[in-house]
């Protein structure tokens, strides 16, 4: 299939979530023989932050958001392509593109819709009667999500979604694995995300709960904007930590957290992308509880669950070296033997598949 693919970037993981999530559907993609075009905006400084070249596996169109009138001529360079996929969360014209890409719908041409934030994405529809992609959603041969399960995808169709499926988070082996230690990153406990308003007090919970707790061992912290957070003496602040540091960064510390954003924890079946880069780098995961772990992995053995900042901190206290090694080597056998982005590309050639056949009949 020829597949053009409008979403954030690719090419560059600042304030950008889901790069890693795109890297691995794409590569995997293309691995089975298909030609992707990722089509993303020159914004948000992300040029100047790249972390990878142009990839051999995409070609990376970046277009200027400057005006309408641009966006459109690029949404225009994709017609023809047999598969076109609206991202959700390109950060400019978002509400443009979602209907400039219908428009390119046909009997060769499928449109899909792919959600890498639905929770959120649900949330607002279902607070605002008027928000632009509700009408949209009926449009749309397909919706995809990268998590939420059934609520997520009983949800969309009570919107007039066709049909609604997701295609889960997952790890590329190539570009996170285990690494040595490195000095710059030694402590107890890291954890690795953006600030963002609806992670925030869930990170003052799970994470600065269990640091105030435990004065005596070390937390990390990395991701974008927590420079002006009073945080307790214990935890040192990294700033923005680059996807090539990832591997390092889940393989040093004893532990590393996972802590869900809000809307992600309460509807559940959404496994952040860092579970599965921890999980490739044969990390000891703390993660806070959400509904579907099990489905993904085994909690105790595969990985480690905490309610809340004191069950962090009792998980941390309770473990040492050796529990920590026999828990990381667990989720490292499982997450390869099911949830490579290898699995979620021949489970969405098959969904693919199934719509192409349904829309040439």
């Amino acid at each position: 299939m020829n597949i053009a693919f409008f979403a954030s970037s690719l090419v560059s993981a600042y304030w950008n979530g889901a790069a890693t999530y795109y890297r691995g559907i794409v590569r995997a993609m293309h691995a089975r023989g298909h030609r992707v075009t990722f089509y993303e905006p020159d914004a948000f400084k992300r040029q100047k932050h790249r972390d990878m070249d142009d990839p051999p596996w995409a070609k990376v169109v970046v277009y200027s958001a400057e005006s309408e009138a641009e966006v459109l001529r690029t949404v225009e360079q994709a017609r023809g392509a047999d598969l076109v996929v609206k991202a959700s969360g390109v950060g400019v014209h978002d509400a443009l593109l979602e209907r400039a890409v219908l428009d390119l719908q046909g009997p060769g041409t499928l449109v899909v819709y792919w959600d890498v934030d639905a929770p959120a994405t649900l949330d607002r529809m279902h607070h605002d009667a008027h928000d632009p992609l509700r009408p949209l959603v009926p449009r749309y041969d397909l919706v995809l999500t990268y998590g939420g399960g059934e609520p997520v995808s009983s949800a969309y169709k009570a919107l007039g979604a066709r049909d609604c499926i997701p295609i889960y988070n997952a790890l590329d082996p190539t570009t996170h694995f285990p690494v040595a230690p490195e000095p710059r990153f030694e402590g107890d406990l890291g954890f690795l995300g953006n600030r963002l308003p609806d992670r925030e007090a869930r990170v003052e919970e799970f994470f600065l709960r269990a640091a105030a707790a435990l004065p005596g061992r070390r937390f990390l912290l990395g991701g974008s904007g927590w420079q002006d957070k009073p945080m307790p003496p214990n935890v040192r602040y990294l700033g923005h930590v680059f996807t090539a540091d990832h591997n390092a960064f889940n393989c040093t510390p004893l532990a590393v957290l996972n802590i869900s954003r809000e809307s992600m924890a309460r509807y559940g079946f959404s496994p952040a992308t860092r579970v599965f880069e921890a999980a490739g780098a044969a990390a000891c995961l703390i993660t806070d509880a959400w509904e579907g772990l099990e489905q993904f992995f085994e909690p105790g053995a595969e990985m480690l669950v905490a309610r809340n900042g004191d069950e962090v901190a009792h998980q941390l206290e309770s473990l040492d070296t050796d529990k920590a090694r026999a828990v990381g080597e667990a989720a490292y056998r499982r997450v390869l033997a099911e949830h490579t982005y290898d699995h979620r590309a021949a489970q969405l050639d098959a969904v693919l598949e199934g719509r192409t056949m349904e829309t040439a009949t």
